[in-house]
């Protein structure tokens, strides 16, 4: 007999206590080929009621952290907290009702077919009055230059309305703080993961974004987070080219301090010479990182293969826990993330 098909909704949320009622309701209760729906709340420290309230909506866990932990760190726990309760299919969203529950089911349906491991929700910005010019500029750019490093064709990499299969929530290891989106799908794409995307449509907007306070802070995380992820996964890549660069200019300045030193009788261009050796080692050392980090990056595959079956078996062994004992588990792991 085949297991249940289990869909949970993580929903991360800080101080939305106004906006949660609402982003609950518009949740489906029923989809065609899910044979049981829950709803996960993160509470990431919020100030304000969300912890009380979510409860009082009858969500299905609420987890929350005494300090605020960042988005990533939210978005980590709901994923390893659904996992443990055995969902079959993941799907992230916005606690601000940015988008719409009616949009779940086509957001699932590539992962229910078989299709896909990965699928993001395309809120097409470039044709939604409600972003400004340069949001859209800058949202076209940013997921221009994500799928030149994730080789995927993702046309919004900042969407935040996502859905998971089991193993690719397994397999996925959230190391920036920031944000999750770039990380998450940048990894995917480098891992070869099925990726889809659909169109879904967002409500009207109700207020600012808290993740970021000015396009200028959210362009240098943004950058800051797709540099690491490019080096830890293709560390060689990134380094052997401005290496080899280097190596290639000290050379052709060598080969101009042998040409005039034969045909003047070994007089002046010294300049070129002390240039020439600079860039030689100093590319050959930048080349030498390369490799080194490339074998790191060999060596943190295989931990990733290990903690991938490790979580298998956890999962496995793990029985459901009563509902205070999980509570306690869970105060607990927050009180260790704080620290």
């Amino acid at each position: 007999m085949d297991s249940p098909t289990k869909l949970v909704i993580i929903i991360p949320c800080y101080n939305e206590e106004a906006m949660l009622p609402e982003t609950l309701r518009d949740l489906p209760r029923a989809i065609d080929g899910i044979d049981e729906i829950e709803t996960i709340v993160i509470d990431d420290g919020s100030s304000d009621g969300t912890t009380r309230l979510a409860r009082r909506l009858g969500v299905d866990r609420v987890i929350r952290f005494r300090r605020n932990q960042g988005l990533a760190a939210a978005f980590s726990t709901g994923i390893d907290e659904a996992l443990r309760r055995g969902a079959t299919v993941i799907v992230n969203t916005d606690a601000d009702n940015q988008y719409r529950g009616q949009d779940i089911p086509r957001l699932i349906g590539p992962i229910l077919r078989g299709e896909a491991d990965l699928v993001v929700g395309d809120r097409q910005v470039r044709n939604h009055p409600e972003f400004s010019g340069v949001k859209k500029v800058l949202q076209r750019i940013g997921s221009w230059v994500v799928r030149r490093l994730s080789r995927t064709r993702i046309p919004d990499a900042t969407s935040g309305f996502r859905a998971y299969s089991r193993e690719a929530a397994l397999r996925l290891n959230v190391i920036s703080r920031f944000s999750y989106t770039l990380e998450t799908l940048i990894q995917a794409g480098i891992e070869r993961f099925a990726i889809a995307s659909v169109p879904v449509s967002i409500n009207p907007k109700r207020r600012e974004s808290r993740l970021f306070r000015s396009n200028l802070g959210y362009i240098r995380a943004s950058i800051n987070t797709m540099l690491r992820i490019h080096l830890l996964y293709r560390p060689l890549r990134t380094f052997f080219i401005p290496g080899a660069l280097g190596i290639l200019g000290g050379a052709v300045l060598g080969l101009r301090f042998l040409y005039y030193y034969l045909s003047e009788g070994g007089y002046g261009h010294i300049q070129s010479l002390i240039l020439a050796t600079i860039l030689i080692l100093g590319g050959s050392a930048v080349v030498l990182a390369g490799f080194l980090a490339d074998l790191i990056a060999a060596n943190r595959r295989l931990v990733e293969r290990v903690l991938v079956k490790f979580r298998k078996l956890e999962l496995e062994r793990t029985p459901d826990l009563d509902p205070e004992i999980s509570r306690r588990v869970f105060e607990v792991e927050t009180i260790a993330t704080d620290r």
